[in-house]
């Protein structure tokens, strides 16, 4: 039989607070485009549900809930397209990614490439 614990209070927040910051990765880098930051920290990027092996996960500048993710299936395909990142974002931006850059960052070395421009800014997505 199994035995029932109980967690107070401080220890139940602790916990809960270590497993939510567990899967969360911080970027400090400016964002282009003349947008101004706000005073108040940007909302983390989502965490993309996992992923089959394979992906790349992008890591976007100045995020505030974009999510960049190229599938395993697009890397071997080795064709250029481009991107939406939109995310959780209220907004989209686009990255156009060569066939050189998909053969690049399936190799496992690093692109950055700035997204398109909207609502008065943009952000630099880096592969690998």
């Amino acid at each position: 039989m199994h035995e029932i614990k109980t967690l107070d209070r401080r220890t139940f927040t602790l916990e809960a607070a270590l497993a939510i910051l567990s899967g969360v990765t911080i970027t400090i880098s400016g964002c282009g485009g003349g947008y101004n930051s706000p005073t108040t920290p940007s909302t983390p990027a989502p965490t993309p549900t996992p992923t089959p092996t394979g992906d790349k996960v992008g890591v976007i500048s100045a995020n505030h809930g974009h999510i960049a993710v190229i599938t395993g299936a697009d890397l071997t395909a080795g064709k250029g397209f481009t991107l939406h990142i939109q995310g959780q974002a209220t907004h989209n931006h686009d990255v156009t990614l060569s066939d050189a850059e998909i053969a690049a960052i399936a190799a496992n070395q690093q692109v950055s490439k700035l997204s398109t421009t909207d609502s008065g800014h943009n952000h630099t997505v880096t592969f690998n």
